[in-house]
């Protein structure tokens, strides 16, 4: 059973994906809102019935219901709202992250955990911390979409399909993200042979302004694109599919760094995090990464010390 904790847009359209894709055959969402959850598994329940999926889902407002889960995807949590600071929406969403991760250590202690939060990295430190799980059942996802987005904005300056594109993003979900052109390959050939340096330039702003273009057109956050990026490691997952992949994982050494989430190339299957791919980068690339590393340990240093043991 793969259960979903959070019963907004990107949960529910991880759900109704990972249901077409018949990752498996129930799915269980769980949500603090009364009535919700179960309103949305309803409706799915009738999705399922019209195309012809045996795929059963379920709603509920019970932790203890995730019980026997071997999946558990998170993507509860606060948006930012006008006023709040980053460090009052830091401390909102560690405060919800670290009561999720003490249940799911309570109900599905041998799951892989998957979350979405925002600060990403940060919170996937604050679920790896309350979890206790070790770092390859924690996972952060970002790195699909970021990677994603970034071989939409190449294929579309190259004229080809965005499936012909091996995109490569590091570093932190957010403003200091860091695409790597050099390394992003069309079929062997590096996108920074490709394309002039205006045409990166575009690429890499694009990807990186690309969440906050979808809010300012639409009033509200992406949800398409994660809900698919986090069907697709569902299915790595379940199906032990060994499958490479862009994910928020803390580094135990790998690029020199330790005891940080950030955004690596990973092998993913049924036991989570199979291995990290460490980018062979020059040393303009790896002092942007590391930038973009320094980012990340600054969000996580300004949390409370209660989510930091």
């Amino acid at each position: 059973m793969i259960t979903v904790i959070g019963s907004g847009r990107v949960g529910t359209a991880a759900a109704v994906i990972m249901g077409i894709l018949k990752v498996d055959t129930k799915i269980l969402l769980i949500d603090v809102v009364k009535g919700l959850p179960q309103g949305e598994a309803l409706d799915m329940n009738h999705m399922s019935s019209i195309l012809g999926l045996d795929v059963e889902y379920v709603g509920s407002n019970e932790y203890k219901d995730m019980e026997g889960s071997d999946l558990v995807i998170v993507t509860a949590g606060l948006p930012r709202k006008p006023g709040m600071t980053r460090e009052q929406l830091l401390e909102a969403n560690a405060k919800i992250v670290s009561e999720i991760g003490r249940e799911i250590r309570k109900y599905a202690p041998e799951s892989v955990v998957i979350l979405t939060t925002n600060p990403l990295d940060a919170m996937t430190y604050v679920m790896w911390k309350a979890t206790g799980f070790p770092r390859e059942r924690v996972i952060g996802f970002s790195g699909v979409l970021d990677a994603g987005r970034l071989a939409y904005y190449a294929s579309k300056k190259l004229g080809v399909s965005p499936a012909s594109i091996l995109p490569i993003v590091l570093g932190q979900h957010g403003e200091s993200m860091f695409p790597v052109p050099s390394k992003s390959f069309v079929h062997g050939v590096p996108l920074s042979r490709l394309l002039t340096e205006d045409q990166l330039r575009e690429v890499v702003e694009e990807t990186v302004k690309a969440g906050a273009r979808i809010t300012e057109l639409r009033g509200f956050s992406s949800n398409w694109g994660p809900g698919s990026g986090l069907a697709i490691m569902a299915e790595a997952v379940k199906r032990d599919a060994k499958r490479s992949l862009i994910a928020s994982v803390v580094l135990e050494g790998e690029y020199g760094v330790r005891d940080v989430p950030v955004e690596v190339p990973i092998v993913l299957g049924r036991r989570g995090v199979l291995k990290v791919l460490e980018v062979e980068l020059t040393e303009e690339e790896r002092q942007k990464f590391m930038q973009s590393v320094e980012a990340v340990k600054k969000l996580i240093s300004s949390l409370p010390p209660a989510y930091l043991s």
